[in-house]
């Protein structure tokens, strides 16, 4: 599943072939993502000058004049960014095609993903209001996420999880800054000190740069271009993830793996408790 590494990478491609740019049309092959298209509400973005791109936790904010469209890529979502036009696949939904003829092709085989309009004020819309902050750029994310575990006897990796408590922290991110931290995924959230809170805040923040840096972790093929852009170089940086019974790279002990609220949870219970 596309993380925020992932979403940021796929928001900096898109930055250099939409921002000042107009869309003429929308293609839509396919309606039925997660939520119906809305062509009558989408079609407000068409000849308007684009005036910014950003990104709001795992959504892509498209910002014009009239407003602002959300893009999510779901669980098997992907972006490509064609200059020349190539032939339809199956799982090729929608286009959204430039003023300079440059195709933003959506691809989703599960349909999970979603293209809304947000309107003038997308903040405050229900997909968006609820969510944490970024922990990118943010000097005050260890006291925030002390400040909000008190009293919380969940696990540690499940809240640091939670959009509402901070945004982007997926389960490989959380597994690794877990690790890099020395913390136990295991133990609860309001056992963590207030000096272990900013030092995960920091792992949190180093592995999710580190990530974007080097294009993210998942789905090899997550945006695609006519340049050949290449991606998910992250996964061959991996203390813990997806490495059950390896050594780990500290003290050599198996890394050992768990569910928690359903997700595998990787962790060196050496290193980590």
């Amino acid at each position: 599943m596309p993380e925020l590494p992932e979403v940021e990478v796929t928001k900096r491609s898109l930055k250099s072939h939409l921002q000042g740019r107009q869309i003429e049309r929308i293609n839509v092959r396919e309606k039925r993502l997660r939520w119906p298209l809305n062509l009558n509400q989408l079609n407000h973005l068409l000849n308007q000058d684009i005036l910014s791109l950003s990104r709001r936790g795992k959504y892509i904010l498209i910002n014009s004049e009239r407003g602002t469209a959300l893009i999510h890529l779901g669980m098997s979502g992907s972006i490509g960014i064609l200059k020349n036009d190539r032939p339809i696949k199956k799982h090729d939904h929608f286009d959204l095609v430039t003023d300079n003829k440059v195709i933003i092709r959506f691809t989703d085989p599960r349909r999970f993903g979603s293209f809304i309009w947000a309107g003038k004020n997308p903040e405050k819309h229900k997909l968006l209001k609820n969510l944490g902050p970024e922990p990118l750029n943010n000097d005050q994310l260890g006291l925030h996420l002390h400040n909000l575990s008190k009293g919380r006897k969940t696990s540690v990796k499940a809240f640091i999880m939670n959009a509402n408590i901070v945004v982007g922290v997926g389960n490989i991110y959380a597994s690794e800054s877990l690790f890099i931290s020395g913390i136990h995924p295991k133990r609860r959230a309001n056992a963590v000190s207030k000096n272990r809170y900013l030092k995960l805040a920091t792992a949190i923040q180093n592995t999710l740069e580190k990530s974007i840096n080097m294009g993210g972790t998942t789905l090899r093929d997550f945006t695609y271009s006519d340049a050949g852009q290449k991606v998910g170089y992250f996964k061959q940086e991996l203390n813990v993830y997806g490495r059950g019974g390896s050594q780990c790279s500290k003290c050599e002990q198996p890394i050992k793996s768990v569910l928690l609220s359903g997700r595998s949870s990787f962790y060196c219970s050496n290193c980590q408790h």
